[in-house]
């Protein structure tokens, strides 16, 4: 069961809109996470999410991504929570934008903020929520990771959301590997 769910992003308002941040700007606007009373420690803020007789705790580190592990680790221990009790939701270059994908471990590829949590949790058998960003066409990946989503993405973003909530929802009573098939990964049609 999921014990704890950490949204990655950056601080700094330059990287406040940027695909980067998408984890961020999901925890920012899902009704399900409004309201909640935040405390700050692990280099971070958290709070607990009680959800029927469920409880989560959620975490915004307030590092750089690249060192996000610092904060993620130092809770996952405080709290006695195991790596495959962890979600992290996080950006994903490698899926297109409007998906998602619930992944058990798997390759780290270039994101270096889960390097730093694979690091600080010594396993890779944490849970991800991957938020498609996309690929640039052409151009360097780190400015398009760093930079702000384009219109019509921007456009889209209200209704990523929904079906990010949706598998929070769903992880408070389910075994990510036991999602059904459209909550373990989907794509937004217009």
């Amino acid at each position: 069961m999921i014990e704890m769910v950490a949204f990655l992003g950056n601080p700094g308002t330059q990287y406040a809109k940027t695909r980067h941040n998408l984890g961020w700007l999901c925890l920012e606007n899902i009704p399900l996470l409004q309201n909640l009373q935040w405390k700050s420690k692990f280099k971070g803020e958290w709070a607990s999410l009680q959800t029927g007789s469920t409880k989560q705790i959620i975490l915004k580190p307030d590092t750089y991504m690249n060192k996000s592990g610092e904060s993620i680790g130092a809770a996952a221990t405080f709290f006695k929570i195991q790596p495959e009790n962890v979600l992290i939701v996080h950006d994903d270059i490698e899926i297109p934008f409007g998906t998602w994908q619930v992944k058990k471990g798997g390759g780290l590829g270039g994101h270096n903020g889960l390097r730093s949590i694979y690091s600080a949790m010594g396993k890779k058998e944490f849970y991800r929520l991957r938020l498609g960003v996309g690929r640039p066409a052409r151009g360097d990946v780190a400015s398009h990771v760093l930079g702000r989503f384009n219109p019509q993405e921007e456009a889209e973003l209200d209704l990523v959301y929904p079906g990010i909530e949706k598998i929070l929802q769903a992880l408070t009573t389910t075994e990510p590997d036991k999602l059904r098939p459209n909550l373990q990964k989907g794509k937004i049609h217009n």
